[in-house]
Parts: C-alpha cells; structure tokens; sequence
C-alpha cells in the first residue's frame, strides 16, 4: 500500500477527492473500527435517504468514537442530522468523503457551516510512489489509484470515464442532451493547459456559451477539473484575462482527447506534461497547507509563463517545455517575468537529464523534479 502525504486534521472534516483518489481505502486503514456508511451500496444509500434520521439511532447504537459516511452527497440530507450531532457534542468524530460537491452546495447546512474543515485527496504524487513512479506511464495513464494500480490500467481508465463521468451525470440528471455532453467532454479536453474560451468550446459543441458554462460547473463539482486564474498581482503589463483549465488527472485527459491525422504529437505531449506539474503543484500546496495560490502569466502580446506559486513564503514562476534540449529562446518568457518580478525564482523545467543554470534561471530536469516535490519542503 502506498503512503499517502494525506494528513487529517483534529475534529470533523470532509474529504474531497475525484473517484479513484484512494479516500476510502486510506480512511478504512486510519479507522479501523469506525462505524461506516458506504452510500455506494444501494441499501444503505435507500435506507438513509429515505429516513435520514436513522443516523442517529445508528450512531446511538455504535461503540465507536469515529463515524464515517463514505460519499455524502448522495444523501445530503445527513448532513442535517449530523450538525445536530456535533451541535449536541455526542463525543463521535465525523468523516465526510464526497466525489461531488454538486448536491451538498444546494443544502440549507452548507457544508456544516464550518463545523467540520474541508480537506482534500488528490491523486499520487510521484514521491509517494518513490521507486515505483514512471513518468512515461503517467503521461499516459495518469495518476489516480484506481488506475495506476489496476491490472490493466487503459482498460480501467477506459472504464473510469466512462462509467464514472457519464454514468455520474446521467445517474443525477445533471445534463438533458448526452450527446452534446460528450461532445463538450471531447472539446473542453482540447483546452487543457490553455487559456479557457467558452465561447469557442461553444461553437465547437453547437450549443449555447450558458450551456457549456454549465457543462464546465458540473466537472467541476465532479471535481474532476480546475481552472488556475492569471496571476495579476502588481501588474505592468497588459494581461488576459481567461483563466487557465486543467483536467484533474492526466488519465482522463489523455482518455478524452481525441488524436488523429490533424493532431501534432507535441502538442498533446505538452499540454500533458504541463496538466501533470500542475496537479503536483496543486497536491503540494494544498498538502503543505500553504496560503498560496496556483496561477499563470500571459501578456496580450503573447509572452507567457505557464504556473505562478505565489504564497506568503513562496514565489515561483514556473516554465515547462516538453524537449530534452534547451534553446535561448525558451528563456524569454521567465526573463519577461524577472523584469516584472524580480523577486521570483524562476524554475524551467525539461525532459532532458542535466541540471543546468542559464542567464541565472535554473533549468531542472522534470523527472527528478517531480519526485522531490514533497509537502512541507521547499520546491526543488
């Protein structure tokens, strides 16, 4: 079993995760003994949405201190009940894991109103797979649990979206026309790693700009993308405006997007390479439980640095280039961003296999990079 980075905090929480991310196999080894409420098995998910206050008789009844409901959101109704429960003090710890924030958002509690903290699962980071990271495999498959440890881990990706995505919005009647859903999944996995414009993802899935802007809130409450704002903090250039988009999971984008004749290799390569530093950067900051943000850098002249950590302790700009040779001109974007910014480190990161140091920027392979990047530690 691999080692999370995963810490809980002292109390009540929710844990957040995307399907796969591992929540229920790391909490069902931490709380052993608990009492557990798997809402995916269907009688459990009947009893309790039918009569929510039979919680309270289960907890009642039960010796242990920790509670555990395993996907909450398919009986949000719980949650009533179980702020009752923490209001009383009735000395019993609750864990909340959730795959969707869509249903819990719409409840009169409002995630417990701050009852219990809100935290976070993400899928492995490369230092916790240690010797048994790939990052070839990751480009390919990406890093959720459920697939990276899967016998055949294509074939159980395959299954992953499209059992859970579609599956999860046809079982909540989230969208009315499928089929211009699925066209919107294969046309938003073309904005990944790239400044999001609804309108054309629109035009693309012949449906209205409001319609996809709903499509995109609902894999985001299936927590399954995330946009990275652009980093505007002290200013001097004209900047855009569109925030940034990513997939949660290189697996799922790479499942997602389509590749064919008209489609450059080292395009897809790039946007997957970038999509996989940002969901470390993400897990690592949110992890470290840092007060810092992820963001990017594009002037409307075109000159961009692909992610910003900027945090109380930490300021880093971050460029990602897919090639195993540097050139000076893949300097320019981190030397326009010094200018603005001299305070920042600046990080280029490559797939080459030689630290190098080049007008006083760092230039660091992306594999070893990766697999030091550990919270609570300095970026490499």
């Amino acid at each position: 079993m691999v080692t999370r980075f995963f810490r809980p905090p002292e109390g009540d929480y929710f844990l957040f995760g995307p399907r796969g991310t591992g929540k229920s196999t790391w909490l069902r080894a931490a709380y052993q003994g608990a009492l557990w409420l798997d809402l995916l098995a269907p009688d459990v998910e009947r009893r309790l949405v039918s009569r929510p206050e039979r919680l309270r008789e289960l907890v009642a009844g039960s010796d242990s201190e920790i509670v555990v409901i395993d996907e909450v959101q398919r009986a949000p109704g719980l949650l009533t009940v179980v702020h009752q429960l923490i209001e009383e003090r009735s000395g019993k710890r609750f864990v909340l894991t959730g795959s969707s924030a869509r249903k819990l958002k719409r409840t009169e509690v409002d995630l417990l109103a701050g009852r219990a903290v809100v935290r976070s699962l993400h899928p492995f980071m490369a230092a916790e797979l240690g010797d048994r990271f790939d990052l070839e495999r990751a480009l390919v498959s990406g890093l959720l649990p459920v697939v990276w440890e899967a016998p055949n881990p294509q074939d159980t990706l395959a299954a992953y979206t499209s059992l859970y995505v579609r599956e999860e919005v046809r079982g909540e009647a989230l969208v009315r026309d499928l089929g211009a859903f699925q066209r919107f999944l294969e046309a938003i996995s073309f904005s990944q790693a790239a400044p999001l414009n609804l309108s054309e993802v629109a035009r693309e899935c012949q449906v209205s700009r409001k319609t996809v802007d709903g499509y995109l809130a609902i894999l985001e409450d299936l927590l399954l993308a995330f946009r990275v704002p652009v980093f505007t903090r002290r200013a001097r250039r004209h900047l855009v405006a569109h925030p940034k988009l990513f997939l949660a999971d290189l697996g799922v984008f790479r499942s997602l997007r389509p590749a064919g004749p008209l489609d450059r290799p080292e395009e897809i390569a790039g946007a997957a390479l970038e999509g996989l530093v940002a969901q470390h950067l993400r897990a690592w900051i949110d992890y470290s439980r840092l007060d810092a943000e992820l963001a990017y850098w594009r002037t409307r002249a075109g000159s961009e640095v692909d992610l910003i950590v900027y945090g109380a302790n930490v300021f880093c700009a971050i460029e990602i280039k897919h090639a195993a040779e540097l050139r000076r001109a893949d300097l320019r974007p981190l030397l326009a961003f010094r200018e603005d910014y001299p305070e920042a480190q600046l990080r280029l990161l490559y797939r080459g296999v030689d630290k190098l140091e080049m007008e006083g920027i760092q230039c660091l392979p992306v594999d070893p990079f990766l697999r030091k990047l550990s919270p609570g530690q300095p970026l490499p």
